[in-house]
């Protein structure tokens, strides 16, 4: 039996296997899933990201299943509760990163401005194959990344720096960075 070859960076660990060959990578177009990718990459800055894999149900369970409208509601007293879980980085700048990034959403929608129309323009609306053959070719920022960053912070997003940004960009297949050899390529090329 031939052995799949996935990219090397999915471990054999069963959450990180999943992730790559049911998630990473498949272009994701609609609003509330952006909008929890994003919240939930800007909570991996400085850790590896299957801590934040293995805390993901969590996440969804302690912060209203990222609906921006319920999360925008959350007080001090939320925040201080939210920092005594340990289901999640109890990180008061991270934790409030979320909050402050459902009320920029909001802020957005408030504007007339669809949020996955807004983030796929920077990939002109349609995943960039980059077929790469090798990990070490896999960029850690791009300028869409940068352009992304900078355009999220003005609208007053937190914790979306280029780097974060790229990583968002590969899990919702904006950009389809899975190596040529891997099964999961063919099916992340997006339309």
């Amino acid at each position: 039996m031939m052995q799949e070859t996935r990219c090397a960076w999915s471990t054999s660990d069963p959450i990180y296997v999943d992730y790559h060959d049911r998630v990473w990578g498949r272009p994701t177009h609609d609003n509330l899933e952006l909008f929890a990718k994003l919240c939930l990459d800007g909570q991996q800055a400085g850790l590896s990201w299957i801590t934040i894999l293995k805390k993901q149900d969590n996440y969804y369970r302690l912060f209203a299943d990222f609906v921006p409208r319920d999360i925008a509601k959350f007080t001090q007293d939320d925040v201080e509760r939210l920092l005594l879980d340990k289901g999640i980085i109890r990180n008061r700048l991270k934790v409030n990163a979320i909050i402050t990034n459902a009320k920029a959403y909001l802020e957005l929608e408030k504007q007339g401005i669809d949020f996955s129309e807004f983030l796929w323009s920077f990939v002109g609306g349609k995943t960039i194959n980059n077929g790469f053959t090798e990990a070490s070719q896999v960029p850690a920022e791009t300028e869409e990344s940068k352009a992304m960053s900078k355009a999220l912070k003005k609208a007053g997003f937190k914790f979306v720096g280029p780097t974060i940004c790229y990583a968002f960009m590969q899990a919702v297949g904006m950009v389809n960075d899975h190596l040529v050899s891997c099964k999961c390529y063919e099916l992340c090329k997006g339309e």
